[in-house]
């Protein structure tokens, strides 16, 4: 499979995805979205894998609608999408979901659940993550679930946390793909973030501490990326 990852900040990168994609021989295509560089044709990849950053869908900065044209131009070539944080924001605005100011950020590891009622039998994505699991989360927007699409998984303190759309648009609101050196990054960037005074914000302290959180998270990171894989090979053999 040939990757195309978009990123937005240099201090936020692929991490555990990069891993796996050098451990299966897939080649990544890096393309950064603040910059001016025109986005590649979506024939020239397979799979689009949006991440992270700081800034907001709302925000409304001049490359925003660029990248956002860019990514209806992947979903109307039907290729397979994985939106990370941002990433799925992006995702969910582009099919059409609002994106708004949650009621208060989510900032460390804390437990999702799948949604219940979300029924995932006979699908690619079955079993593939399971029941309840500790993600890092660092966001403090959130989408609505786009028209159509399934509501797979929500914390405690925000509803709405994983959606597949069309089979092969998948959003994350949290981060299965941080590695230590990742969040140490993202939280000397974000000290703003870290200093509110709010029970879903923890310290830089409590998020890296732990290797095996993070290892953890990239084994899971490493299953679904797994599955995609799988899905994609049996459209397209």
């Amino acid at each position: 499979m040939k990757l195309l990852v978009l990123q937005h900040v240099p201090f936020e990168g692929p991490a555990a995805i990069k891993a796996w994609a050098d451990g299966h021989g897939h080649s990544i295509i890096h393309h950064c979205c603040t910059g001016n560089d025109p986005y590649p044709d979506p024939a020239s990849f397979d799979c689009c894998i949006i991440l992270g950053g700081p800034m907001g869908v709302n925000d409304q900065l001049p490359w925003m609608p660029a990248e956002i044209e860019f990514i209806q131009s992947c979903i109307d070539a039907n290729k397979f999408m994985l939106g990370i944080c941002l990433g799925a924001q992006l995702i969910a605005s582009a099919l059409g979901a609002v994106i708004e100011e949650h009621s208060c950020s989510e900032i460390g590891w804390f437990d999702v659940r799948r949604v219940p009622g979300a029924d995932t039998t006979g699908q690619w994505y079955d079993k593939v993550l399971p029941e309840t699991f500790t993600p890092l989360h660092w966001h403090g927007d959130t989408f609505a679930i786009p028209p159509g699409a399934r509501h797979l998984y929500q914390s405690q303190a925000c509803a709405n946390q994983m959606f597949i759309a069309r089979q092969h648009l998948i959003g994350l609101q949290f981060h299965l793909e941080f590695e230590p050196a990742t969040a140490e990054r993202v939280a000397e960037a974000s000290a703003a973030d870290l200093a509110q005074a709010c029970a879903t914000v923890q310290t830089a302290q409590q998020i890296v501490s732990d290797p095996q959180r993070f290892a953890s998270a990239n084994q899971l990171m490493h299953r679904l990326l797994d599955a995609m894989r799988l899905e994609f090979m049996r459209h397209n053999l």
